[in-house]
């Protein structure tokens, strides 16, 4: 049975919950938005990104039209800081670094990593052992695009455990949980992190020790990116 949404960070402007996994962002009935609005008796909420239905952890829903326009221009714009956990059984390709590449719809609602760099998805992670047969990964996505953190780590060899759609190994839940979020409102950082609640490789003592020596993810030693140019008008 699924968690209840929790209230995490409550602004005149807007809300950061927790959402469970299961909910889906954009169902009438049943979606966050809904379920947000029976806890809280707001009357218009707005998305200001998206979480897979599978995943866990932060969003933020606006309250007015002004902070959502303002939050989704730093999601677009690249400007808003995020960490996300995962869990996975396959050992990876390499440890820690940056995935990066155009991604291609397939069937079944699949998405693979292509090599070409036109508008890449940029992921980068550090990875380490909880504990025989399994490792956590923390991972920074620089673009949101969609199944992205998915597709990495499937490119990876290392798809996310219980990620049935990219390979990944049977499990309780697909092991991928934002973590952290941080974006700017009105001049100052608003910042809100949220250890996940739900499966049960991420409730065992291996996974809050191996979270615990990680520390703070802002001061892991993320490599630097730059993103390519666009292409020049002249080019065409």
């Amino acid at each position: 049975m699924s968690h209840p949404v929790r209230i995490l960070r409550e602004d005149p402007d807007f809300l950061i919950v927790a959402k469970p996994i299961g909910i889906a962002m954009h169902d009438a009935d049943k979606g966050i938005v809904t379920a947000v609005k029976a806890i809280t008796g707001d009357t218009h909420l707005y998305l200001c990104h998206r979480l897979d239905t599978v995943t866990s952890g932060v969003i933020c829903l606006a309250r007015n039209p002004k902070t959502a326009a303002s939050v989704s221009a730093q999601f677009a714009n690249r400007e808003v800081q995020k960490y996300y956990l995962a869990v996975t059984d396959k050992k990876p390709k390499k440890k820690q670094g940056t995935l990066s590449g155009d991604m291609q719809n397939r069937r079944r609602g699949q998405h693979i990593l292509l090599k070409s760099q036109t508008n890449p998805a940029v992921t980068q992670f550090f990875s380490g052992s909880i504990a025989p047969g399994l490792r956590g990964i923390v991972v920074r996505p620089l673009t949101g695009k969609t199944h992205q953190i998915r597709v990495a780590l499937k490119s990876l060899g290392s798809p996310i455990l219980g990620d049935s759609l990219y390979g990944g190994t049977d499990s309780d839940r697909t092991y991928l949980h934002a973590w952290r979020l941080s974006f700017m409102h009105n001049g100052k950082r608003i910042t809100t992190q949220c250890p996940p609640a739900e499966g049960e490789h991420f409730a065992t003592g291996a996974f809050s020790q191996w979270l615990e020596t990680l520390g703070d993810p802002d001061e892991l030693n993320w490599p630097a990116y730059a993103f390519p140019a666009p292409p020049s008008p002249d080019s065409r």
